[in-house]
């Protein structure tokens, strides 16, 4: 288990964080489109192989979380996973099966691919990942998260994790409560508390070393239709609350998701809850699109400006990597 433990200090430690390029076919599809490029294999495998072969890979990038079809993708002749660990980076892998309607609770939602994972894992452990991601989706409102959302999600995760760590990986544990709604702040405080207290009774229960683990949450924030305004520094210190009361001492390292929020925003967020970070938790990012809109919006206006395009996510990465030290301004933001 301490071989767990180095994995995940790696991958969040040091002014790291997590390129989230697990993307579904589907979900990529709509990313291209939005840019109008054409969501073929190559398409996608291109824009991806773009950022995994920046130089910020080296200095901001410890692990990346990779969607089955690029895990087993090559370029010039060397496999994707290849790619990454040459940059010192960890590959790491999306394994859950998606959402489906909660049974008894047709608002919900719960994520499935518990069938098979066993076996599934074994695969990608041959291929070359060392980490593995799971997400449980919880809807605030009037009635949600219910009871049925919050103790099945954890169940499903707490199952994947140990799945995870019997296969020599380590589990990214991700519950997220969506920003969708018109609830206050204090709301998404008091909603993901429950959320993240119940995934670690269920990690617990299950037996999962919780040195081997990595937490990824959102952030506490006002709905995106609520007419509250709250401040960056208001949101790090409901959010650092959050986690010192609900998360176990013994796990490393928090890598909080965007979630919605803008580029700037998840940066600006992540910066002000390190500069009051007290705890002995790692606290740094797992961002997909903070970290690849404005790549994907440069790149997608001349297909071949590799270096043009590499040079947009490096600046996005370095000022995350600065952020998860709590040293980013918006004086360095604006160079």
């Amino acid at each position: 288990m301490s071989e767990l433990n180095n994995i995940a200090l790696k991958i969040i430690g040091n002014g790291k964080g997590i390129l989230a390029a697990d993307e579904s076919t589907g979900t990529m599809t709509k990313r291209l489109q939005s840019v109008n490029v054409e969501s073929s294999s190559e398409n996608r495998l291109k824009f991806r192989h773009t950022l995994f072969s920046s130089k910020s890979m080296k200095t901001c990038i410890g692990g990346v979380i990779l969607y089955d079809e690029t895990i087993k993708q090559e370029f010039n002749s060397k496999k994707i996973p290849e790619l990454i660990i040459n940059t010192g980076a960890i590959p790491g892998i999306k394994v859950d099966t998606g959402t489906k309607t909660l049974a008894n609770s047709p608002e919900e939602k719960i994520t499935e691919g518990l069938d098979g994972l066993r076996d599934r894992l074994k695969n990608y452990y041959k291929i070359g990942a060392r980490f593995a991601k799971w997400r449980g989706v919880y809807l605030i409102s009037n009635s949600c998260p219910s009871k049925i959302a919050i103790s099945t999600n954890a169940h499903a995760l707490a199952r994947y994790s140990a799945l995870v760590q019997e296969a020599g990986m380590v589990p990214i544990v991700e519950p997220e409560v969506l920003m969708d709604g018109n609830h206050s702040a204090e709301v998404c405080l008091d909603k993901t508390s429950e959320v993240i207290k119940k995934c670690f009774e269920e990690l617990i229960l299950q037996k999962v070393d919780l040195k081997g683990v990595i937490l990824k949450p959102n952030m506490i924030l006002p709905g995106s239709r609520s007419d509250q305004k709250i401040s960056s520094d208001e949101i790090a210190e409901l959010t650092v609350k959050c986690l010192i009361e609900n998360v176990p001492t013994e796990v490393p390292g928090i890598a909080f998701l965007s979630g919605g929020q803008t580029e700037v925003e998840a940066t600006k967020n992540l910066n002000a809850i390190n500069k009051i970070n007290k705890s002995n938790f790692i606290m740094s990012y797992s961002y997909g699109r903070a970290l690849q809109q404005s790549a994907l919006k440069y790149w997608s206006k001349n297909l071949d400006d590799i270096e043009g395009t590499q040079k947009v996510f490096n600046h996005r990465a370095d000022m995350c990597s600065l952020a998860s030290k709590g040293k980013w301004t918006e004086q360095v933001e604006k160079n």
